[in-house]
């Protein structure tokens, strides 16, 4: 039985008296601290506040990363400065708050543009994630050191109370002197176990110094450094010899880069689904305070997950171990070197460059005054359509038109051409004697008429004969000629 004490008091000249319980039940007591952290924690929402800004190179993967953890299908890359949110619930308090997402362009134009996103209003309650594409492993250091230097730029420009950038940075020291990882008995995700365990690391700030190398440069910022498509790694396998020495060189580079920033470090992959989930609750556990119950993933080389607070060298060092040909000292583009770009193969055809004209014609004059028949180049539409045509083209004055071949005043009939045919054909209607005037005209050309039995006529057989064969030779000339103008554009380049 509990024994009754009364407490009395005067206040403005009144008594009074107030009984007290002399000695009050332990668990009792543990119970009402219970119930008294629930109700606090149960009035307590998820800050709207919060955001977080993304960095990195074009084509690095920020956009597909941030649709995976909002859970877009088919996310739309914008360019600039792009805004967007991921629902964020607290299932043990039941609250639900949008977490903002600035994505910055990778193009340095854009730079400028970074002051909307991170600001003196929001600078306490900002996380960074940079980005890094394995599809391009040589180019980490320029990049990482690009992003940072613009970041560390930045905040150095921003006009900040020193009492909010001491606390901001303090809070990124507590992270790695109070990391921990045993499980909680309660569980951890109780928003009473989470207090306490928050409560106890201001109470221990200065418990314990922070490892060697640790934020040696620190921003006051959160800072994720998530290491995209590593899908690609069995690529880099096949096409440039890459070995398990090679990713274990680029880890533990990267790994040292995070200790000297504080930063935390994640291996993900969209495209296989690899710690986007992990990054999710990660980003949530940093930003709210939610829970968090992996540890440190580092036996898959393209699923490596190390939170913020468990690394340090003598961890580091275990990746030592099976680099033989290298060294951790080495400069990182020396072993990770730009492999030599690939000259695509072109399909396209050679260009024809096409003469001047004026100089096309001078040529064909000059040709046709030393009495010369100009000859054409040759050109992949005449040669495929040589083997069709019977009768050779000369370019006239028209340049491009052409013209057929004309037949020359001057005919032979023993010629092996058609030409000879037409040739006895005109003889043929020329039966005067060779003594007339019409035979004499032909004498200055050459041409003797024909005449038989030692006379000066010709034949009936013959005539008929000389008429089929000059009918003959007249149509396939006319359709060699019909021919070669159908095509005057394809066959006069």
């Amino acid at each position: 039985m509990d024994i009754i004490t009364s407490t009395t008091s005067q206040v403005n000249g009144i008594t009074t008296t107030t009984p007290r319980k002399k000695d009050i039940d332990p668990k009792e007591n543990l119970w009402s601290a219970i119930l008294s952290e629930v109700q606090t924690q149960s009035s307590t929402k998820l800050p709207s506040n919060k955001s977080v800004l993304v960095l990195g190179d074009n084509a690095s993967g920020k956009t597909t990363l941030i649709a995976k953890l909002q859970g877009v299908e088919d996310p739309k890359k914008g360019s600039g400065l792009e805004y967007a949110y991921i629902d964020v619930r607290d299932e043990y308090r039941d609250d639900l708050t949008r977490l903002g997402v600035w994505i910055l362009d990778g193009d340095p134009g854009h730079i400028n543009l970074l002051k909307y996103a991170l600001n003196e209003s929001n600078y306490a309650h900002t996380l960074v994630i940079l980005t890094l594409s394995m599809t391009t492993p040589w180019s980490w250091v320029d990049q990482l050191q690009h992003w940072i230097k613009m970041l560390d730029d930045h905040i150095a420009g921003l006009k900040i109370e020193p009492e909010e950038r001491h606390q901001c940075r303090q809070r990124l020291v507590a992270v790695w002197q109070s990391y921990c990882d045993t499980i909680d008995e309660l569980d951890p995700g109780s928003p009473i176990k989470r207090t306490n365990r928050l409560s106890s690391v201001d109470d221990d700030l200065d418990a314990l110094p922070l490892p060697e190398g640790v934020l040696t440069t620190n921003l006051g910022l959160d800072v994720v450094v998530v290491v995209t498509k590593t899908d690609y790694m069995t690529t880099l396998e096949k096409e440039l010899d890459y070995r398990d020495e090679h990713f274990d060189f680029m880890q533990q580079w990267i790994r040292r880069f995070c200790l000297v920033y504080g930063s935390s470090l994640f291996y993900t992959s969209v495209k296989e689904d690899k710690n986007c989930d992990l990054l999710y609750k990660y980003l949530t556990h940093r930003i709210y305070g939610l829970p968090f119950r992996t540890p440190a993933l580092i036996v898959e080389k393209d699923a490596v997950l190390i939170p913020a607070g468990w690394d340090n060298m003598k961890k580091i060092n275990i990746l030592y171990e099976n680099m033989q040909s290298c060294k951790p000292d080495d400069y990182y583009n020396d072993i990770i070197a730009q492999p030599p770009s690939r000259k695509t193969v072109s399909n396209r055809e050679i260009e024809v460059q096409t003469e001047e004209e004026q100089a096309f014609l001078n040529r064909q004059l000059q040709l046709l005054q030393q009495g010369q028949t100009p000859t054409r180049g040759e050109s992949p539409m005449r040669s495929q359509n040589s083997a069709g045509k019977t009768s050779p083209r000369t370019p006239g004055s028209a340049g491009a038109q052409g013209s057929p071949k004309k037949v020359d005043g001057k005919l032979n009939p023993g010629t092996p051409s058609g030409e000879g045919v037409l040739a006895n054909f005109f003889n043929s209607l020329l039966h005067k004697k060779s003594g007339s005037p019409a035979a004499a005209s032909l004498a200055g050309t050459g041409v003797s008429p024909r005449a038989t039995n030692g006379g000066d006529m010709v034949s009936a057989s013959e005539k008929i004969s000389m008429r089929t064969d000059a009918a003959m030779e007249l149509d396939r000339l006319t359709r060699s000629v019909k021919k070669d103008l159908d095509f005057p554009a394809q066959t006069d380049c």
